[in-house]
């Protein structure tokens, strides 16, 4: 049996395309790090990977203070029995509003819910901050961040 040059070729081509999609993903899962904290972008970013490096007393730090707050056994017991959708979940910052100290930040989230077809949706959210003691805090989030009965009083069990 004659074995065919362009076909060795081709399984060559292939198995060096295969090295190099190995190596850049690889290469490119780098350690995420902290951003400044001097913007609301950078609080909702740092807010986010805290959650997702499981740093839930970092993460509550970025709550804005109100009486309707959750405590922080709460606020850890959503995280922690959430079956970690959260980690299942992108963010893509949006444009951001800025009036005196109250922010509105729009973000698209992109969950990835795992299935064989990849399913992803797409949810246009807004993120609403308020600045206490000159630092920007998180006073509502979408889901799957957040708790859908936090910072409102109607809703507290």
């Amino acid at each position: 049996m004659k074995l065919d040059r362009f076909l060795i070729g081709i399984l060559i081509g292939i198995g060096v395309l295969v090295i190099v999609a190995l190596s850049l993903f690889f290469m490119r899962r780098g350690e995420a790090h902290y951003t400044a904290e001097d913007t609301p972008e950078g609080i909702i970013q740092n807010y986010i990977l805290a959650l997702q490096k499981k740093n839930f007393e970092k993460a509550y730090g970025y709550l804005a203070e109100d009486k309707a707050k959750p405590d922080f056994a709460r606020f850890r017991e959503f995280f922690v029995t959430s079956f970690e959708s959260y980690n299942r979940a992108g963010l893509t910052f949006g444009t951001s509003s800025i009036t005196g100290d109250t922010a509105f930040v729009t973000v698209v989230i992109q969950r990835n819910y795992g299935g064989p077809f990849n399913e992803l949706s797409r949810e246009h959210e807004t993120v609403d901050l308020v600045r206490q003691n000159g630092q920007w805090k998180i006073r509502k989030f979408p889901n799957p961040f957040w708790g859908y009965d936090w910072y409102d009083e109607n809703l507290k069990y």
